[in-house]
């Protein structure tokens, strides 16, 4: 299979790593000003083993690809589509891997309804140095949208080859709702707080806070048509080591835009809408602002 990769951080770079050791064709989508710098090879650091693959890097993405894989950051993505030169009838599935939900209306604007496939994953990677990848956490799960299994074929065998598991959800508004009520939660309190997760959990007024955000949350989600099972309020972060820092408190703390528009602004939004009670999402989220955080 030919693939494409639109963002080759932690997230797009695994997954590249994994489908080229499995034997297929992978594109990295590049910016102008990177491709000098960029190796043509992926090191992804895993913890089983590292692995060394060869890749073809470009600017423009301008040759048909079965999966084009989205894995930008949400407030870098209508300007990373401006490489995407292909009609959509030259591309078989839109797979984005992004926080958040409207994403997904922008790219089904794009490419149509049928061949975007939201998907949402859990792991732990970050890009070291450009195609230098580590992975974490010792699990990688990809959960997409059931319309989709069809056109990613043989994709999901060599992702599950590669170790990276996963699963199909009927429910789109599940699908990405599941994953928001427990990210952006931890997002924002992290992020407002400068805190760590264990920190966070040592603390009781940012540990109340996190808590209120979670039902919250949840709240909306439910009043959107998701099925957001009750879970104990530990259990949802058990997995989750005290050391762990969110994508946000560390683009926060470099001075870097953060996804806040993006994690935010659906709770918000549908909040309000729902005439619900998002005042803990919202004070989180003047906080982070505060520190000079725009929203997108």
């Amino acid at each position: 299979m030919k693939h494409a990769i639109l963002g080759a951080g932690g997230v797009g770079g695994l997954i590249g790593g994994v489908l080229v050791a499995a034997g297929d064709d992978v594109t990295l989508v590049v910016r102008e000003a990177a491709l000098a710098s960029h190796p043509h090879e992926l090191l992804v650091e895993r913890p089983k083993g590292a692995l060394r693959v060869p890749v073809t890097l470009a600017t423009t993405l301008d040759r048909p690809v079965d999966v084009l894989w989205i894995s930008v950051k949400a407030t870098q993505l209508e300007a990373a589509l401006a490489a995407i030169a292909l009609a959509p009838a030259e591309i078989g599935a839109v797979v984005p891997l992004l926080n958040g939900i409207d994403h997904v209306a922008l790219l089904r604007a794009r490419f149509g309804d049928e061949r975007v496939v939201p998907a949402t994953i859990r792991v732990e990677a970050e890009r070291i140095a450009p195609g230098h990848i580590a992975q974490h956490s010792l699990f990688a799960h990809i959960e997409f949208a059931a319309h989709g299994k069809e056109r990613l074929g043989a994709a999901i065998a060599h992702l599950n080859a590669g170790e990276i598991t996963t699963s199909f959800e009927e429910s789109e508004t599940t699908l990405l709702w599941s994953k928001l009520s427990v990210l952006a939660p931890l997002a924002l309190t992290t992020a407002a707080s400068g805190l760590t997760k264990g920190a966070v959990f040592d603390q009781p007024l940012w540990l109340h806070r996190l808590e209120a955000a979670v039902n919250e949350t949840r709240a909306v989600g439910i009043a959107e048509g998701a099925n957001l099972p009750a879970r104990p309020f530990l259990e949802i972060f058990a997995i989750v080591p005290a050391p762990f820092q969110s994508s946000m408190l560390r683009d926060v703390a470099a001075g870097r835009r953060p996804e806040l528009d993006a994690i935010a602004g659906p709770i918000l939004r549908a909040g309000d809408e729902h005439g619900l009670n998002v005042d803990t999402i919202r004070e989180l989220a003047s906080m982070i602002a505060e520190k000079g955080a725009t929203p997108a």
